[in-house]
């Protein structure tokens, strides 16, 4: 996974809000992924058009942090889910 690569969440996988856990959930076919905050803001970024390197960015400015380690968390992140294929990624 590139900082220009485009992560998608694939059909049949959403995220849901969990009332009773108070969490954020990754639905997909015959699977359910509790996410931590971070995990939960970076899924709240990926809208199929901004590329990670772009997410990235956006977070570190909005939470004030060094862009290259946001940068690696976020690569880090989505690969594993493309990896479960619960993010797609096409390469931009």
């Amino acid at each position: 996974m590139t900082p220009a690569a485009i992560p998608v969440l694939p059909r049949g996988v959403r995220l849901h809000r969990d009332k009773v856990r108070r969490a954020e959930v990754l639905l997909g076919p015959e699977t359910a992924l509790m996410l931590d905050q971070i995990g939960a803001v970076i899924l709240n970024e990926v809208d199929g058009k901004r590329s990670v390197g772009e997410i990235a960015g956006d977070l570190a400015a909005r939470f004030g942090a060094p862009a290259d380690e946001v940068g690696a968390d976020v690569v880090e992140f989505l690969k594993g889910l493309a990896d479960k294929r619960l993010v797609d990624v096409t390469h931009g």
